[in-house]
């Protein structure tokens, strides 16, 4: 877990300020869940690689708890048990940190933090649309210029090995083999359940097909995957969603993956990864997410579809760092009020107090160095001012002026300092 320092908080911050924005944008609304959950709660759909991986202890009333790993089960709680009676469809926004136990690399810590953004109460393809399009616009709007999303269904490979009579939990550990790339060993479990040579000739080519000729790509799905029904339709599906986000004017660059699965158990529909190509070698997602019709009947509440993304911030920090896009900070003007005797600090205090007032942040020389010294202080911590009072300008009811960039300085009256500095 690592200490952010105060350049990378304020890299971190800019980026969740960039997710909060969107999701005022498209009208979600914020949640705050606990960074404690019944390890239960967490684990019933996570993942066996998932589960290996939370961070679990029991409380002083011996119950198993564990760190929240992902925001969906919360969320999908918090529906299930407070807000059954809210209007539907309910778009909800949260962010945070989450924890766990992964091996420490690029883009990897056992402390992490993601937004997540979700759609509860509706089937119809167009709210997976505005998951596709919300989580592109995100990574326009940070200034990342070049990423694209690959995006897969869930119900075409489960409509197969269901057709096939394949448990939950058989399929669970192929999607779990597929997620991990390990394409042999998913074909070789698949065989170990004596599935029809059909059907292992159509996964081979599922495995095989994929593109970002989208229309191309999908017709070629949907003649591979012509005999089995349910891998029929979601297909279909597939297909609507992908021609809706394609019309819809914000065209993000999507490659198709059929054979493309993640690690979480609850998925049932329209899955998605964000990249970039600088960590697309080190198999970094930006964020992930899809659709789970099923989570939030499993936690008590009624039947209610839903689909949501979760964006990875500090994996978007260094996504910004390897393309080397400048942050757009606000243009803030800073200040440091600096007494040149020591007599006049509660008249620097009152100084900055007013200035602080006006909206401009402001320090005051707290270590008594000499004005060159101070000065160099203030330089080195990125003050765009200077406001300089001494026993003569206090006389005349005056401050010096100091614009630090251009060291040009002038004496004003204090009741138009603000005004001086806001004209700069």
């Amino acid at each position: 877990m690592n200490d952010l320092l105060p350049q990378d908080a304020q890299k971190l911050r800019h980026i969740e300020q960039k997710t909060r924005e969107i999701a005022q944008l498209y009208g979600y609304n914020e949640i705050i869940t606990p960074l404690l959950e019944s390890h239960e709660l967490l684990a019933a759909k996570a993942g066996e690689d998932i589960r290996h991986r939370m961070y679990t202890f029991n409380d002083m009333a011996g119950r198993k708890i564990a760190l929240r790993g992902e925001f969906t089960p919360s969320i999908a709680r918090v529906v299930a048990t407070k807000m059954r009676t809210a209007p539907k469809p309910l778009k909800l926004f949260c962010v945070g940190s989450l924890y766990r136990y992964d091996e420490p690399q690029l883009g990897r810590s056992r402390e992490f933090w993601q937004a997540n953004y979700e759609i509860m109460g509706t089937d119809k393809p167009e709210a997976d649309v505005e998951i596709i399009t919300l989580t592109s616009h995100l990574l326009d709007a940070v200034g990342l210029h070049r990423h694209y999303l690959k995006i897969g269904h869930v119900g075409i490979l489960r409509g197969i090995l269901t057709q096939e009579r394949l448990t939950d939990p058989q399929q669970n550990q192929i999607m779990q083999l597929l997620d991990k790339k390990q394409w042999n060993q998913a074909l070789e479990t698949v065989q170990s359940h004596k599935v029809s040579r059909q059907c292992l000739t159509t996964l081979k080519q599922l495995i095989q097909t994929g593109g970002k000729n989208t229309t191309e790509t999908i017709h070629k799905i949907m003649r591979i995957v012509k005999h089995y029904e349910n891998a029929s339709k979601a297909a279909q599906n597939l297909q609507e969603i992908i021609e809706l986000t394609e019309n819809n004017g914000v065209k993000p660059e999507i490659l198709i993956e059929a054979g493309f699965a993640r690690g979480l158990e609850y998925y049932t529909g329209m899955i998605l990864e964000a990249y970039v190509p600088e960590l697309e070698r080190a198999g970094l997602a930006l964020g992930g997410g899809g659709r789970y019709d099923k989570l939030i009947q499993l936690f008590g509440g009624e039947p209610t579809p839903a689909v949501g993304v979760a964006p990875g911030i500090d994996r978007i920090v260094l996504a910004t760092e390897k393309q080397q896009t400048p942050l757009k900070l606000p243009d803030t003007k800073r200040a440091t009020v600096i007494p040149t005797k020591k007599e006049m600090l509660t008249q620097a205090h009152r100084i900055a107090s007013t200035m602080r007032q006006a909206g401009i942040p402001t320090e005051i020389e707290l270590m008594q160095r000499s004005v060159s010294k101070a000065l160099s202080d203030a330089d080195r911590r990125g003050a765009h001012f200077a406001v300089l009072i001494g026993p003569e300008e206090a006389k005349q009811g005056k401050v010096t002026l100091r614009n630090m960039k251009t060291r040009e300085q002038k004496k004003v009256k204090l009741e138009e300092l603000i005004k001086e500095i806001a004209n700069y």
